[in-house]
């Protein structure tokens, strides 16, 4: 060998050093940047010599699919969970507190007491007041639910506006990868960008990526929806202001397809979607039944037989005196009101909960004014036990006593929020379990590296021990001359 040659091929290794060197800083630098992939300086044996041919980045397509997806499911139940936990809260306080079963409970609590001393007015007036503790349990659960899906709403338009964002953002990272692939360049950095933000839209809609030639991407929603090809595709949402009972928020689309919700909802949209028009709706049909079962139970009914209609009697709404129909009223449970004529503080007397009457003397069912007189109250306890037919939209079956069936709802709702949070649960494990998988084929790993740059360190004295070997022999050589 020749002492340029020698020459030659130590400037070579000096600079394949120097570029492997700068990768692994490089990796070192970015140790705990979960959307880093590791880098690799790629050598090939040059005549004389060897050189970097290229700096090649770590990946593994299947687990990173498999990281997308689960993200996308964690989300939606998560977001989910977290919204059905709200709502419990609001709707039915600590333990149950503020819950229409619990004051129904209380209520009839309070109609046994006073059945057992009609001639008490104070114990008609307790009556009255749980009755009043009832229409207030009633009347903030709905408010609270309609507040719920006014967030909800609030929180999709958010998303929306974000996911248009995040389209635009993959959408310049998916050029960059492109252009560079068909040049030639190193595309590692617009990759990371990429896959970063693939997982950002993978929190908010489940996706897929399909990648064609030059390392182009297609993402499609889980329904098989375009969500990108070359450019973003339109995704629309139109917000709600106010939200009542009979109000229908919109949909989200996506190159005019409608996102959708379900129990078990993958993407924070979709389980936002489940929030506004799933579980609070179902919610509200069953608050609304038991406004209804309620206003029935405490029905006054003609005591003449004349055959007059039958009347709203404590409680009452705001077509009253009329009773609701058969079949779910959507916002009753908002509606519905104590009968004026039994409450003191609008003039009324609650001694009418014992005696009948509210509605004209033809239903006065105390007709001798005996001050022992118990019938209706009793009656009034046992209709809150006695099987009524509820409406099937409210979900909890079409034939229950009243009470029952505002337990049922209770349990509905815990039910629900417990699935959602189990799914949660599950989902973040595999979340976790999965990126760990993914860390370790692609991420970096601090002590291999450092365990690199050793071996770079002995690489670049050997070569400067030849270095100064040639240039002694050179200077021999010279001296010779």
């Amino acid at each position: 060998m020749s002492l340029s040659t020698a020459l030659t091929i130590a400037q070579s290794a000096l600079g394949s050093t120097s570029r492997q060197v700068g990768t692994v800083s490089r990796n070192v630098a970015n140790v705990n940047n979960a959307d880093y992939n590791r880098r690799t300086a790629v050598q090939v044996t040059t005549v004389p010599g060897a050189r970097v041919a290229q700096i090649q980045r770590a990946a593994d397509e299947q687990l990173l699919r498999q990281n997308i997806a689960a993200i996308s499911a964690y989300s939606g139940q998560s977001t989910l969970s977290a919204g059905l936990d709200r709502l419990t809260t609001s709707v039915n306080g600590v333990d149950n507190a503020s819950a229409a079963a619990t004051a129904l409970s209380k209520l009839a609590t309070a109609l046994q007491t006073y059945s057992a001393t009609p001639s008490n007015n104070n114990l008609a007036a307790v009556a009255v007041q749980s009755a009043r503790d009832v229409v207030t349990a009633l009347n903030e659960g709905s408010a609270a639910i309609q507040n719920t899906r006014q967030q909800a709403d609030e929180e999709i338009a958010s998303s929306v506006s974000q996911l248009n964002d995040l389209l635009k953002k993959f959408e310049q990272a998916n050029n960059e990868v492109v252009s560079g692939t068909r040049l030639g360049r190193d595309t590692s950095d617009a990759l990371d960008a990429r896959d970063a933000t693939l997982k950002q839209i993978a929190e908010l809609v489940p996706v897929s990526a399909i990648t064609r030639g030059s390392n182009d991407v297609v993402l499609v929603t889980n329904d098989g929806t375009t969500l990108f090809e070359t450019t973003p595709r339109e995704v629309k949402f139109t917000q709600t202001f106010g939200f009542g009972a009979n109000t229908s928020g919109n949909a989200v689309t996506i190159d005019g397809v409608p996102v959708k919700g379900g129990s078990g909802a993958s993407g924070k949209i979709a389980g936002l979607v489940e929030l506004r028009d799933g579980a609070t709706v179902k919610l509200q049909a069953q608050l609304d039944e038991v406004a209804r079962g309620v206003i029935m139970a405490f029905r006054e009914t003609d005591q003449t037989g004349g055959g007059s209609l039958d009347k709203a009697g404590l409680f009452s709404w705001s077509g009253g005196p009329d009773l609701p129909g058969a079949s779910l009223q959507s916002g009753l449970a908002a509606a519905i009101t104590v009968n004026a004529a039994f409450d003191v503080a609008q003039g009324g007397n609650p001694v009418l909960l014992r005696d009948g009457g509210a509605n004209g003397t033809a239903y006065k069912a105390n007709t001798t004014n005996s001050a022992s007189y118990a019938s209706l109250i009793i009656g009034y306890g046992d209709r809150l036990e006695a099987p009524i037919a509820f409406d099937p939209a409210a979900g909890l079956g079409a034939s229950a006593g009243l009470n029952t069936f505002a337990s049922a709802s209770v349990g509905w709702l815990d039910g629900a929020r417990q699935q959602a949070t189990t799914g949660a649960e599950t989902n973040e494990a595999l979340v976790s379990r999965i990126s760990e998988a993914l860390s370790n084929a692609t991420g970096v790993n601090q002590d291999t590296e450092m365990s690199l740059l050793l071996d770079l360190e002995n690489s670049y004295q050997a070569t400067a021990r030849l270095i100064k070997a040639v240039d002694e022999m050179m200077q021999s050589l010279m001296a010779a001359v």
